[in-house]
């Protein structure tokens, strides 16, 4: 919570030229003329080595590297309750194909695994399990939540047991959404094979929806950690979904570039051994969580830029919205 003095947001009217012609009456980023997101970009450029962000990608990364087999393991137990958890390494191939192979190898093999044992827990047993692996899940998120709190420039003073909660809330989040995810999958699945009788034309149809609702998953789930994860009061949906599509494209071309670099590039094997699928999932992990915090440092730049309320709710003066980023506005320095 930022304290001092309480500035009411300035009406159009009340607004400088300049300010105004620097975004301090915008609504939403996409109100930013092209000069205000040139000055979001530069601050981003500069603030992400001010932040660390590649530190903080790697911290990020090593956790989810610790929490990887609990969170698949959550999943499968998660999709058990409804339906048969061998078909999750089928209905995950969508994303295991898209990762560099040595990884896919190991993801799958891993869900290979996992489902053989979920299929022997039933009842109480698989809900006590998939609770155990959801908390174990949780370091991940907790290095996601001080990497956001960072970026958005905010102590958490949040109680290590509401803190954890948070953390556990997210994991959850993010196994609901993967099975929703999952379902998705298994019907887009079904038609595509009923689609195949009808020519190429309804497979490439089927195939592009697949993506879409992919892509539409993945930027909602990041939409959630960006709005939930940081100490903070909560920012409306049009400061998270720029960040929020970014980091989702990003993504995207990373794991794709990434792959094609390992397998015809980077010879991981004969550098590490054994410990070169290892290797590669943990460089893909540091990837990925790299372009959801740039998208988060974006979203957080645009915030700064405008005087007006970011926040949910009723509009409020600077210095009682409860968020950095709302209580100053680079517009009017």
């Amino acid at each position: 919570m930022v304290t001092g003095a309480k500035r009411q947001p300035p009406a159009p009217s009340d607004v400088k030229g300049k300010a105004r012609d620097r975004g301090a009456t915008a609504d939403t980023p996409r109100s930013y003329s092209w000069a205000t997101a040139w000055i979001v970009v530069k601050r981003v450029w500069g603030n992400s080595g001010e932040h660390d962000l590649s530190l903080l990608a790697a911290g990020v990364a090593f956790y989810a590297f610790l929490s990887f087999v609990p969170l698949l393991a959550a999943l499968v137990m998660a999709y058990g309750l409804v339906a048969d958890p061998s078909r999750v390494p089928d209905h995950m191939r969508l994303v295991i194909d898209l990762v560099p192979a040595d990884a896919a190898r190991l993801i799958y093999d891993q869900l290979t695994q996992l489902t053989h044992g979920a299929s022997e827990r039933k009842g109480l047993g698989l809900i006590v399990a998939m609770i155990v692996s959801i908390y174990g899940a949780s370091r991940a998120a907790g290095a996601m939540i001080t990497s956001l709190n960072i970026i958005y420039e905010e102590r958490d003073r949040r109680s290590y047991v509401r803190w954890l909660i948070v953390s556990v809330a997210l994991v959850g989040g993010a196994v609901l959404v993967a099975m929703v995810g999952l379902v998705a999958a298994s019907m887009l699945g079904f038609a595509s094979g009923w689609a195949a009788t009808l020519g190429p034309f309804a497979t490439a149809a089927v195939q592009l929806l697949t993506w879409l609702l992919a892509a539409a998953l993945c930027v909602l789930t990041l939409g959630g950690i960006y709005r939930f994860a940081p100490n903070r009061a909560d920012a409306r949906w049009e400061w998270l979904s720029l960040g929020a599509v970014f980091a989702t494209m990003l993504w995207l071309l990373a794991t794709i570039g990434f792959g094609i670099y390992a397998a015809r590039f980077g010879d991981y094997d004969a550098t590490y051994g054994s410990l070169g699928a290892v290797v590669v999932l943990l460089m893909w992990l540091y990837l990925s969580a790299y372009a959801v915090l740039l998208g988060a440092l974006i979203n957080a730049e645009a915030e700064r830029q405008t005087a007006r309320d970011t926040t949910t709710g009723p509009e409020r003066p600077m210095g009682e919205r409860g968020a950095m980023m709302a209580d100053t506005s680079a517009a009017l320095e």
